[in-house]
């Protein structure tokens, strides 16, 4: 039992929760104008992980033929025998499950949007065979972290948070662009859809490069929407200065794991020191 556990976890990569959970965090500070209650904190956490971890699980389920034959990912739970499907399935629906409930004890715009968070997480492993805008979809799933957030604490959305979405979206369609381009080849050999294999690695990495300009363009439009402050400004230029560096790397670990975990610290730190300390 803790050998599959463990390989949950190993599929889950619970530590990637980085990208999304300071956004989380901001996004119900900045609809809070302060700290959210324990209430919120609490129901929203456990409700990341367990979003997080449904998508996840599905994403390795609906790709475990592709994965099977990629050398870069044949190593994986599913391909390699390590957990059976039926066992990812059970815990797919208690994450899945377990997010319901978190948005029940929150309120009933969250139950009334729970159907189209759960449908972006089965949508997206199926965009990479139709279409290589699936990266913006992957962009939608974590994007729901600080719209989610913001609904849970005021139950309702407006422009400011539509604008950090967006945000969020093409920040993580800027980066998984980069990711993609260690598959080019077998997506070309295998027909399967990305950004790097549709227009080779040079265009790819222009795509990058204006889905990040984009990234900052709507973080400058949250700022001015919200009426944030100096602290939230210096974040976007500290944003944007990691996102240039992010682009000069070569290393894809560094550019993909370090520098987006900075990128979504230091968001996080802008939006505490604007809000909460000020």
């Amino acid at each position: 039992m803790i050998e599959k556990l463990r390989v949950i976890l190993e599929m889950i990569k619970i530590e990637h929760t980085l990208f999304a959970m300071p956004f989380l965090y901001s996004g119900a500070i900045l609809a809070s104008n302060g700290l959210p209650t324990k209430h919120v904190l609490i129901w929203i956490t456990v409700g990341l992980f367990s979003a997080r971890s449904a998508g996840m699980l599905l994403n390795r389920l609906i790709d475990k033929d592709i994965d099977a034959k990629n050398p870069r990912t044949k190593n994986r739970a599913l391909p390699r025998g390590a957990i059976g499907e039926r066992e990812v399935v059970f815990v797919i629906f208690l994450c899945l499950a377990i997010l319901l409930i978190c948005a029940f004890k929150l309120n009933m715009l969250c139950v009334k949007l729970y159907p189209l968070a759960v449908a972006l997480f089965i949508l997206y492993p199926y965009l990479k065979r139709f279409t290589w805008l699936c990266h913006v979809a992957l962009g939608l799933t974590l994007a729901i972290a600080p719209i989610g957030s913001w609904v849970a604490v005021k139950a309702s959305l407006d422009l400011g948070i539509i604008l950090l979405g967006l945000a969020v979206v093409f920040w993580v369609s800027g980066f998984d662009v980069i990711y993609a381009c260690q598959d080019i080849d077998f997506d070309r050999s295998f027909g399967l859809h990305s950004i790097p294999a549709k227009f080779g690695l040079r265009k790819a990495l222009l795509f990058s490069a204006f889905f990040h300009f984009l990234t900052v363009v709507f973080l400058l439009a949250t700022y001015f929407v919200m009426h944030l402050g100096r602290g939230f400004l210096i974040g976007i230029v500290i944003i944007s200065l990691l996102l240039a560096y992010e682009h000069l790397v070569e290393d894809i670990d560094t550019a993909f794991f370090k520098v987006n975990a900075l990128v979504s610290l230091c968001f996080l730190l802008a939006t505490i020191l604007e809000v909460v300390i000020k």
